[in-house]
């Protein structure tokens, strides 16, 4: 069921909305929501071509796309993780994500690759040198619109799609179906997204 688009409520009380939504899902709802999610993942061509990919550890309810690592793992995907770049201002590297990858807590209580291990240049890339990413939001529409957290990680580190030129990599957006609204307005600083999937479905951007 759709959630009132944002012309009823404004985008921080929409937000405040949708993740009290998934908050509330039980484990188990959210086990089987992830595996729902993997599944429809697995079929998307962006991730059956993706060499190199990042993912993200979810929190305060978002869904999880970690059921998806074991097929990744067995196509020999090199995984990475979203990490905040030092010494920058709110954008993201990617790090190296497997058995062996130390890691630690960043400012916002979420796990993450520790520093020192992101520091070496061969444990990380920036997002261009990926070929598809995996992105948290909090709302969505069926047009594959994305509304984020409002900090603006993704979409200044992504920034570099916007160009006529240049790499640019997949980008699929993931969530609950009760993340879906009825519209989202675009802003002129939003990085449109190729796809969105949810445990039920596959929403593709609009030509």
């Amino acid at each position: 069921m759709s959630s009132p688009a944002p012309d009823v409520l404004d985008k921080r009380a929409l937000r405040r909305q949708l993740r009290r939504q998934r908050r509330a899902l039980s484990p188990r709802q959210q086990k089987r929501a992830s595996h729902r999610l993997a599944a429809h993942l697995a079929a998307l061509p962006e991730l059956r071509r993706a060499r190199r990919l990042s993912l993200y550890l979810s929190v305060q309810g978002e869904i999880d796309p970690l059921a998806l690592l074991p097929w990744l793992r067995r196509r020999r995907v090199a995984v990475y993780l979203p990490v905040l770049r030092p010494f920058t201002d709110n954008r993201l590297w990617f790090v190296r994500f497997d058995a062996d990858t130390p890691m630690v807590k960043n400012r916002f209580g979420i796990p993450e690759p520790h520093p020192r291990f992101g520091a070496r240049a061969r444990n990380r890339l920036p997002a261009w040198a990926l070929d598809t990413l995996i992105v948290p939001l909090v709302g969505f529409d069926k047009n594959a619109n994305r509304m984020g957290m409002g900090g603006g990680f993704y979409d200044r580190t992504l920034a570099f799609m916007r160009r006529p030129y240049g790499p640019k990599p997949a980008l699929i957006g993931v969530a609950h179906e009760l993340q879906k609204v009825d519209c989202l307005p675009l802003e002129p600083w939003d990085v449109p997204l190729s796809a969105v999937a949810t445990d039920e479905a596959i929403y593709r951007a609009r030509a």
